[in-house]
């Protein structure tokens, strides 16, 4: 018998698309949160919210389902997903946990044990070395993959390519699997030169049934992160499925895996060969794009195999139909090298239905996207800087593609900065477009990928005809419509974005008729308000723009991208937000997070590029760096001080000054 309760152990997108199929299912959805998610969308999407201390607190998560009543905890993925100790937990307090048993969780998290336990299984895995019984400082055949043991993620991964980098490599991964982990065992594989990452979907139930739902492509990654996923992959073909299939089945059976999980294989490229790579023991972000060419509910799946039922299947059952691709949207920026960015959700905009959506069979294509956000929310530097994923299906790979591009141009999320406009770029690109994937293509592609912060001369035209066309005040006499005897006059608007500050002359009433000064020359311009867009005219050419306004800034959003332009006036410290990259002496914050450690005072000379501030944001750390030698003449922040992005951490006075 299927629960009545449940809790869902997690927040975010993952948390709302999980809440949706137990309400699709009668089933009560019980939330947790931190005091800081109070107001978070998982929370209003629930039916009833706990308040816990973090959402690593294993036993107050516990404690929580006890006290609720709930039978069951879906731990989704993330935090404890793959936490052994708080499966145990979770049968302690008298709930199921949605995923397998903690035993299986055990031997699938230690990498090690894990190649161990599928090799005797006869699965093919990558030849490699491992400690305590392998000395790593030997090995000899490169290039090869350090890896921490305990990881994840691909945290701590180091490629080396010699011996020379060897001793250095292991240092550094040793470091990282300590911090990380809590483990320093690492872990070394011969690396496969360019190399699909390619991973089967497996399902088991506590009756010994167990099958494969295919294979989804996650060969485009950014730092060993995956950034866009698909299936079926372009690359397998219907036998190599059938193979890597009961491998993974194999896989799952040799350590009595019960529920969802994925096995990841490393395949090579050239020859199709695929190795084990590891087993993630719980369900993936990457998902839906199963679940829409197999229009199975992987979730209600779970639960079903968590409350003791058989699959309602057999492998010779499950079809694959049509064709799936995922995009992941960050809260980053990949003009500054992907830092994690932040803000209030001022406009919020995302395509098509939400998850859970199985296509119909036959049907022109589906978008689907699962997200966590809400309008007036704010994305901190708390959590992961995953915000959603826009999913589109459609009966052929060439069509699902362009299907993704026109949903994520149709994705605002105005007051964040996100990836969007890079995700359009990749999606767009001749080697994604044809199939031809591997692990490195997005780092080798990255120059083509990462279009320019700078604002359009239509955008910032549009931008300096919003601000002309606002109320500057009650005073008829300060209606900005650029009266004068004679002629009207022009007004110029200083305006600051990412890439500097920008003059936009402007003269006129935006509503009737007004010119806008582009290339020294007046060019016809008008505004509609429609909404929350805005319709502007330049000349014969009409583009309409999402609109959104916090305080003095505006935010501008066409296409995917966004723009946000503060009114920059004379005195403003800096010309441009992000200054501490120029020889103008201010110092901004280059992403939402903590101020950790003030290395300088006021009154100290520096020296330009010498460390002043470290920034933490989302468990890494940037040191922000003055940009011209000189004296530190201004620190308004201090250690444990929350900073947004781009402001003002320090100002160093020049010595030509």
């Amino acid at each position: 018998m299927l629960f009545d309760r449940v809790l869902i152990a997690n927040r975010g997108e993952i948390a709302v698309r999980i809440a949706r199929t137990l309400r699709r299912l009668g089933v009560t959805a019980v939330a947790v949160h931190t005091p800081s998610d109070a107001g978070a969308r998982h929370v209003r999407e629930a039916d009833l919210a706990l308040e816990v201390p973090s959402y690593l607190d294993a036993d107050a998560i516990a404690g929580a389902a006890l006290a609720s009543g709930a039978q069951a905890v879906h731990p989704g993925y993330g935090f404890l997903a793959e936490n052994a100790a708080f499966a145990r937990a979770c049968a302690a307090a008298g709930a199921a946990f949605v995923g397998p048993p903690a035993e299986a969780i055990d031997a699938m998290g230690d990498k090690i044990r894990a190649k161990a336990t599928v090799s005797a299984a006869g699965v093919p895995v990558v030849p490699g070395g491992a400690e305590p019984d392998d000395a790593l400082e030997e090995w000899r055949d490169f290039p090869a993959l350090i890896k921490p043991s305990a990881g994840g993620g691909g945290k701590g991964m180091v490629l080396v390519r010699s011996a020379a980098e060897l001793p250095d490599a292991l240092a550094s991964a040793r470091r990282t699997a300590r911090a990380a982990f809590g483990d320093a065992t690492l872990l070394i594989e011969r690396y496969v030169d360019s190399p699909r990452h390619i991973e089967i979907q497996v399902l088991a139930d506590s009756l010994g049934g167990a099958v494969h739902l295919g294979e989804r492509e996650c060969s485009l990654q950014r730092r060993h992160q995956k950034v866009i996923e698909e299936a079926p992959s372009p690359f397998v073909t219907p036998e190599l499925r059938a193979r890597m299939g009961a491998a993974a089945v194999e896989a799952a059976r040799a350590v009595g895996y019960v529920g969802a999980g994925t096995v990841e294989f490393i395949v090579d490229g050239a020859t199709g060969a695929y190795h084990f790579m590891e087993m993630n023991t719980r369900l993936q972000v990457e998902h839906p794009v199963t679940e829409l060419v197999t229009g199975l509910d992987l979730v209600e799946l779970q639960l079903r195999v968590a409350a003791g039922e058989p699959l309602p299947f057999g492998q010779d059952e499950v079809r694959l139909s049509g064709h799936a691709v995922e995009a992941r949207v960050y809260a980053e920026d990949p003009s500054r090298g992907f830092l994690p960015t932040g803000g209030r959700v001022l406009l919020l905009r995302e395509p098509g239905v939400p998850g859970p959506a199985a296509h119909p069979a036959g049907s022109g294509p589906l978008v689907r996207t699962d997200s966590g956000l809400s309008e007036g929310g704010v994305v901190g530097s708390e959590f992961d800087p995953m915000l959603s994923k826009v999913v589109a299906w459609a009966p052929d790979r060439k069509a699902a593609l362009r299907a993704l591009d026109r949903a994520l141009a149709g994705t605002a999320v105005l007051g964040v900065v996100t990836n969007v406009p890079f995700l359009r770029a990749l999606t767009a690109h001749p080697a994604v477009r044809a199939g031809e994937l591997d692990t490195g293509l997005v780092e080798r592609a990255l120059p083509e990928l990462v279009t320019d912060a700078a604002a359009p001369a239509g955008v910032l035209a549009a931008a300096g005809l919003v601000f002309h066309a606002l109320p500057q005040g009650d005073d008829p006499w300060e209606v900005t419509d650029g009266w004068r005897v004679g002629e009207r006059a022009w007004t110029t608007w200083r305006l600051a974005s990412r890439d500097g500050v920008h003059e936009v002359r402007v003269r006129g009433l935006p509503a009737e008729s007004a010119e806008v000064l582009m290339d020294e020359r007046p060019v016809p311009a008008r505004l509609r308000a429609e909404g929350p867009e805005v319709a502007v005219t330049l000349g014969d050419r009409t583009v309409r723009y999402l609109c959104a306004r916090d305080g003095d800034t505006l935010w501008l959003g066409h296409d995917g991208r966004a723009w946000a332009f503060t009114r920059h006036l004379i005195g403003d410290p800096g010309d441009r937000p992000g200054a501490a990259a120029s020889g103008d002496g201010v110092v901004r914050s280059p992403m939402p997070g903590t101020v950790l450690v003030v290395k300088a005072q006021p009154g100290d000379r520096v020296s330009a590029g010498q460390p002043l501030i470290v920034v933490e944001a989302m468990k890494m750390e940037h040191a922000v760096t003055a940009p011209c030698s000189g004296v530190l003449t201004d620190l308004p922040v201090q250690p444990g001080q929350p900073v947004d992005m781009d402001a003002v951490l320090a100002v160093v006075t020049p010595e030509e000054d």
